[in-house]
């Protein structure tokens, strides 16, 4: 008989009910992956399950079955072999509280790193954060110092190794904006399953082990990034939490605020939109300003800084975090001088952001003034760089010449962000695509309208 949190109830029983499957179902499953993985068929007779989850003398399925349902449950083979049935299965009921409750200590960061990197179980598990849970996490950053996990066995890790993660997690920025978060999620979990083995297995010097935790905080954050662009807002969440525990453990404050960014477009950006908490993020992010290395990281905190005062309806707020955003980018320095993490802020970023803001303060004139100026400043905003970011932007303009009653001007630059979203997947930008075609079905009757409306439709 198993022990401990394998008494009380079977771990095959809770996955399934987790997922919401019957018997039947899954060992339908079962049995197509054992044919798929070379085994030939396996019968789906019911029994088979009681069998293996009866209290006394249950049945171990042999290894072919068992790797076939770890197939099923997205579990990889080695776990399979060193964990032994049924404590494998284990893995597929991670418990995802984990995440915003383990110590800020080096080992919290692993288990945090471990959860957020882990495989992939059923979303409706996960739980988007309140805002209190959002508040401690910034707060607990603002006063975490450095960990250390002491590895001291194992093979010696060195500063090539940190090197080349940092190439790794470049390209992957780039891929992200060439092709979209669907392509680019599986391989920056990737990398932080591989970056936490390396901190749990091998030994390393100080300056090694804080580079480690950077990256693994880097290849958190775009995991969280590539979720949310994905719509999935609750893995979103868990990804970034762990990033920052990893990037205190870092002790680079830039790496944290840079992922405080992204987490406060994530709390305002999604449909229950909070701009209080990510309000909160930004400003924990800034009570360490005089140590974030990168300028560009510091606008970055200000352009978003302002979307969230926009949103929540404070135009004074929001327009003085503009100006904040473009001393900050002013007084900076050249982008090879500064991260490779940041290369996408510039002025047309900013201006992009300023028009954003207007729009949702309800002054579409003035978005206008923006959204020109970020293409035609002398450092503008790179659209061929960026299609996905400029496509949501470009929707956002059309919302502005909407609101302006201007359909010429909406269907063009509606047409223009249709082309650019052609080869690039995001979620967000098809569900910005959908409000603004649900806001042009009632001008319909007007030709231009109609065209664009049947185009795409």
């Amino acid at each position: 008989m198993v022990e401990g949190a394998l008494a009380d109830r079977h771990p095959l029983t809770q996955l399934l009910a987790l997922n919401g499957w019957t018997n039947e179902y899954y060992l339908r499953r079962v049995s197509a992956a054992h044919r798929a993985l070379g085994y030939g068929g396996l019968g789906c007779r019911k029994e088979k399950l009681s069998r293996w989850t009866r209290p006394v003398r249950p049945q171990v399925p042999n290894e072919p079955t068992q790797l076939a349902m770890a197939a099923v449950l997205e579990i990889p083979a080695f776990e399979v072999r060193a964990r032994t049935w049924p404590h494998w299965l284990l893995l597929g009921i991670r418990d995802h509280s984990a995440v915003w409750e383990s110590p800020w200590t080096a080992e919290g960061t692993i288990t945090a790193l471990d959860d957020a990197g882990g495989p992939t179980v059923d979303r409706r598990a996960f739980l988007t954060a309140g805002g209190g849970t959002v508040a401690a996490a910034i707060a607990q950053w603002a006063i975490a110092a450095p960990t250390s996990a002491n590895a001291v066995t194992g093979r010696k890790i060195g500063k090539r190794v940190a090197d080349r993660f940092d190439i790794r997690l470049d390209e992957l920025r780039h891929l992200d904006d060439d092709l979209g978060a669907d392509y680019v999620y599986d391989a920056a979990r990737a990398e932080v399953r591989l970056i936490k083995r390396l901190l749990r297995d091998n030994s390393y010097t100080e300056a090694t082990e804080r580079r480690l935790y950077a990256s693994a905080a880097e290849a958190s954050r775009l995991a969280g990034w590539c979720s949310y662009d994905n719509g999935d807002v609750a893995a979103a969440e868990k990804h970034l939490h762990a990033a920052l525990r990893a990037s205190a453990s870092s002790g680079d404050h830039t790496t944290g605020a840079i992922v405080a960014a992204f987490w406060a477009n994530v709390r305002y950006g999604s449909t229950t939109s909070d701009p209080r908490s990510a309000l909160d993020l930004i400003n924990g992010a800034l009570v360490h300003q005089d140590r974030i290395a990168s300028p560009r990281a510091l606008t970055m905190l200000h352009i978003r800084r302002a979307r969230a005062y926009s949103l929540a309806g404070e135009p004074a707020a929001a327009y003085r975090a503009i100006d904040d955003a473009l001393s900050a980018y002013d007084n900076g320095v050249p982008a090879t001088a500064d991260l490779p993490t940041v290369y996408w802020v510039n002025a047309g970023e900013i201006h992009q952001a300023a028009a954003s803001a207007a729009l949702s303060l309800h002054d579409p004139a003035r978005a206008l003034e923006h959204f020109t100026a970020a293409a035609t400043h002398a450092d503008p905003y790179d659209a061929e760089k960026e299609p996905r970011g400029a496509a949501i932007y470009l929707i956002r303009k059309a919302s502005a010449y909407l609101a302006l009653e201007d359909l010429d001007g909406t269907v063009e630059t509606a047409r223009h962000a249709v082309d650019l979203m052609g080869g690039v997947s995001s979620a967000r930008g098809s569900s910005a695509l959908t409000e603004l075609r649900s806001a042009l079905v009632r001008r319909r009757g007007v030709p231009v309208v109609k065209d664009f409306l049947a185009l795409t439709g």
